[in-house]
């Protein structure tokens, strides 16, 4: 199997045992379940236009998160919509 520069760079620090565990996986994974739920119930689609760079950051957060970026996106969406996303102060 061929691995690209960022699959073996992530390959070697699995090995190299740089990786840890996350306290309260389980809370966050039924979340993101529960998130990813509501969000397949879909019934349209829609086509937008973003930077390349607010894609590349979604697809990295997406990453982080463990699931599709699109996923990510329709959660954000619907938070939204609902009154659930919270804008964070600096």
């Amino acid at each position: 199997m061929k691995l690209s520069k960022e699959e073996k760079q992530l390959l070697e620090s699995v090995e190299k045992g740089q990786w840890k565990s996350v306290k309260g996986v389980k809370g966050k994974i039924k979340k993101y379940q529960e998130y990813a739920k509501a969000t397949f119930k879909k019934d349209r689609r829609i086509n937008i236009r973003i930077s390349e760079k607010d894609l590349i950051g979604i697809q990295k957060k997406a990453l982080e998160e463990g699931i599709p970026y699109q996923t990510l996106i329709s959660s954000i969406i619907h938070k939204y919509v609902s009154g659930r996303l919270i804008e964070k102060k600096s």
